[in-house]
């Protein structure tokens, strides 16, 4: 049997933020997952988070698999130029599909959409639905209000102690990917 090389779902903005530094750790990411030879899995767009992360993964030599759904080709700028590229009927389709093609979860920062993926992942392994590991890349403090919010669900008895134990924020693009070595070795 042959191994195959481990998958990182990464969910991500579709814009770049305000802040220069997002940007930079989503190009960090891409190049140093490529670097490991870990395949990024993404939701196929070519603008924002998820097209740096991307192309930097690309440009450095690394596999790629990107998800879309077909009401979203022309917004987010569907990359056709993948190792992998597959286009669902809706989102929840699409969050299904980058899951069960990865082994961890990475969140970099994002919007609506990203918070919707976040929470998700994150319900399915509250409700013992998986055990892949969930990262929140926290570049300049972004998931901060978001970690507030989770301790605030606990300490207002809406959620177990364990919910906070479901994923793990990292600050930099190094933590991360040590992290995920030690995860998937």
């Amino acid at each position: 049997m042959v191994a195959t090389a481990p998958s990182i779902c990464v969910f991500c903005g579709s814009r770049d933020g305000a802040d220069p530094a997002f940007r930079a750790a989503a190009t960090e990411l891409g190049r140093a997952m490529a670097a490991e030879g870990w395949r990024l899995v993404y939701g196929a767009g070519d603008v924002g988070l998820m097209g740096a992360v991307a192309r930097a993964a690309q440009e450095a030599g690394g596999d790629t698999f990107g998800v879309i759904p077909i009401h979203l080709m022309a917004r987010e700028v569907a990359k056709r130029d993948l190792g992998r590229f597959i286009v669902t009927e809706n989102m929840h389709e699409r969050k299904k599909v980058m899951y069960m093609n990865s082994d961890a979860i990475a969140v970099l920062p994002g919007g609506a959409g990203s918070l919707d993926e976040f929470f998700e992942v994150l319900t399915w392994r509250q409700l013992m639905l998986h055990a892949k590991p969930i990262y929140l890349l926290d570049t300049e403090g972004y998931w901060q209000p978001l970690v507030r919010l989770v301790d605030h669900t606990i300490e207002t008895g809406f959620a177990d102690r364990s919910l906070a134990s479901y994923f793990t924020t990292v600050a930099t693009v190094d933590e991360l990917v040590a992290a995920l070595r030690a995860d998937l070795s």
